[in-house]
């Protein structure tokens, strides 16, 4: 479960995002635009300590783009080519950003969800001692196997779209620019289909018949090709 706070950041995520996206190669839209959420989901840090949250955004009129953060009461070792960012966080302080294919708390999350349906984090915030649940934003559909998963860091990432996340043995890639799926069998995609929201699609066609993380939101009831194991 992800516990949340009514907090201000300064910069927000999104202020954030709008000066670290256009730096990046599977970047698409308007630089210097507004960058709007669409949808978000959470995974949840066994130990508690590092939140994880992967938000669909869009630069202005673009399409919409998969970026999975990290956020940390201290920097990362070992870490500086995946630091987005530091904000001012009202209740804990300052927290580190980071691109979150580059922590070591997310590939075991992210491979739970599309090898064993993890799903994702329950979202609460806690008033007056009471706990409220925040209804999620979006749907998650991951496949169900009997592949060991990952337990540790990532043995090399490479930036992309998808970006790969090779860790104990299993091959993760995170789809930057969401594709829709095929409603009629599900994580299966043309390889022609556009990524949601316009644009031109990144490599990923003639993907294998892998393991899938798929994923829809109000507006998007077709699924969406989120990550994939292989």
């Amino acid at each position: 479960m992800a516990l949340l706070h009514r907090a201000e950041l300064r910069p927000s995520k999104l202020e954030l995002l709008a000066s670290w996206l256009p730096s990046r190669s599977w970047f698409a839209g308007e630089p210097g635009a507004a960058v709007s959420r669409v949808a978000a989901y959470r995974f949840d840090d066994p130990d508690g300590a590092v939140g994880m949250e992967t938000l669909l955004v869009r630069s202005g009129d673009g399409p919409v783009l998969q970026v999975p953060l990290t956020y940390r009461g201290a920097p990362l070792a070992g870490a500086d080519r995946f630091l987005v960012g530091t904000v001012a966080h009202s209740v804990l302080g300052r927290r580190w950003v980071y691109d979150a294919v580059g922590d070591p708390v997310y590939p075991p999350a992210l491979a739970a969800a599309v090898l064993a349906d993890a799903g994702q984090a329950q979202e609460y915030f806690e008033v007056d001692g009471e706990r409220q649940v925040r209804e999620p934003s979006m749907t998650l559909t991951g496949s169900r196997t009997d592949r060991a998963l990952p337990a540790g860091p990532a043995d090399e990432v490479v930036d992309g779209d998808p970006t790969l996340i090779r860790a104990g043995g299993v091959e993760l890639a995170v789809v930057r620019r969401p594709v829709a799926a095929m409603p009629s069998e599900v994580g299966a995609t043309s390889a022609g289909a556009p990524p949601v929201g316009g644009g031109r699609r990144a490599g990923t066609a003639d993907l294998p018949e892998v393991s899938r993380l798929t994923g829809a939101w109000p507006g998007q009831d077709v699924e969406v090709l989120l990550a994939y194991a292989r």
